[in-house]
């Protein structure tokens, strides 16, 4: 037993805004560590898995969509960034899906994950 408490159920936007923030981290990961960028399928994968790991599930289209604007994100953060910012940025986001790690980095990145998400629910 850890000692934590257990934590209550994420709302559907909340798991959407973390989707978004993990498969982004993935693809930073990714593209720091390879060079290359996730496809949106590959991401679309990693999304069912994550889900099914929290016994969640969105349908494919809801994934795909997900897994673009985390590809989006990663790309304006590797666009933005030196390499050495980006990678930073990358590692922090990482080590955040730990829910026991606190980052202020990672906070306004979910921050800028609620926005992609609220935008593309506005178009």
């Amino acid at each position: 037993m850890s000692g934590f408490p257990e934590r209550p159920s994420i709302s559907e936007r909340g798991t959407r805004v973390a989707l978004i923030f993990a498969l982004a981290a993935e693809r930073l990961s990714a593209f720091y560590e390879h060079g290359q960028w996730l496809t949106e399928a590959q991401g679309a994968s990693l999304a069912a898995d994550w889900l099914a790991r929290s016994k969640r599930s969105l349908p494919l289209s809801e994934r795909r969509q997900l897994s673009g604007l985390s590809d989006q994100l990663a790309r304006q953060i590797a666009g933005t960034l030196s390499r050495e910012a980006g990678m930073y940025t990358a590692h922090e986001m990482m080590e955040a899906l730990d829910p026991r790690y606190h980052s202020e980095l990672a906070d306004s990145m979910l921050v800028e994950c609620e926005r992609l998400l609220d935008g593309a629910a506005a178009d």
